[in-house]
């Protein structure tokens, strides 16, 4: 018997392979757990070495009154690291968003890179929009270069119909654009959560250095004013360290969320602009 020829591949199973070209490279921190405790083990070292250095208090020692600002918020007691844990844990994660939505944003003006695109499929410069699409590069690129893909490929497709074809492009769009989205908001949950978390935790440690500071004041006989400006300092210090917590992190999710908004809006128009094109330009 004849050994049988590999068949060739058809087209639509290369547009298959095509498409799956990576266009976006989204940079970011995959596990956000690995971030905090980083952060809670530098917070520990930071509160223990730095602000309970010796030299920060009359004395020598930590018993002693503070003499700086460092020694009083060393007074906060054991939830200063933990405020400290999760306000470095904003910091960090703030500035790994920055890093991967600017990557998301790809090179250029997203506005301009959008214009462009419709000017190329207004002229019918399918080709010429792809390769536009893989100099820009970020997540609007990597969309509209899947749905190109595919619209050449309901282009040269003779057994749908036209209808079917809008259909199929419309899904595209949305696919691509399902498979870009968890990129960009990944982390942004963390942040969300901490703006209400960073400011219980600090009201936590207000209620337990006031409870300090009561009882000093119902000691038998005169206060101890050591006491009493303990549990002042530590109310006062969780309160600052809670409220600049959840400060940060409302500002910077906000901030990021907007900006994805941003990017989902860019990419909602040119879909629309690319199913608009074909329904213009087939019957």
């Amino acid at each position: 018997m004849e050994s049988q020829k590999p068949m060739a591949p058809k087209p639509a199973v290369a547009a298959a392979v095509k498409k799956e070209e990576k266009i976006s490279n989204i940079r970011g921190i995959k596990n956000a757990f690995i971030v905090i405790l980083c952060c809670a083990a530098a917070a520990v070292c930071i509160f223990l070495f730095g602000m309970g250095y010796g030299g920060n208090f009359e004395g020598g020692t930590t018993d002693g009154h503070p003499l700086n600002l460092a020694g009083t918020v060393y007074k906060g007691g054991f939830i200063v690291p933990i405020l400290m844990t999760l306000l470095l844990t904003v910091i960090v994660l703030s500035v790994e968003r920055w890093i991967a939505l600017s990557s998301a944003a790809g090179k250029g003006n997203t506005s301009k890179f959008v214009a462009d695109i419709k000017a190329d499929l207004a002229a019918n410069k399918i080709d010429a929009a792809m390769q536009r699409c893989k100099n820009q590069k970020g997540s609007v690129a990597s969309v509209v270069y899947n749905t190109l893909v595919r619209y050449k490929e309901m282009d040269a497709n003779t057994t749908l119909s036209k209808e079917q074809k809008l259909t199929t492009l419309r899904n595209e769009v949305e696919e691509a654009t399902a498979l870009e989205m968890p990129s960009l908001s990944q982390n942004l949950p963390i942040l969300a959560t901490l703006t209400t978390l960073g400011t219980l935790v600090g009201l936590l440690g207000t209620v337990m250095g006031m409870i300090k500071s009561f009882q000093a004041l119902a000691a038998s006989g005169s206060p101890d004013s050591t006491e009493l400006s303990t549990g002042i300092s530590e109310a006062l210090v969780n309160t600052a360290f809670g409220i600049a917590t959840g400060a940060f992190a409302v500002i910077f999710y906000n901030f990021y969320t907007n900006k994805i908004d941003n990017l989902s809006y860019a990419i909602d128009e040119i879909g629309f602009s690319i199913v608009a094109t074909f329904a213009a330009t087939h019957k």
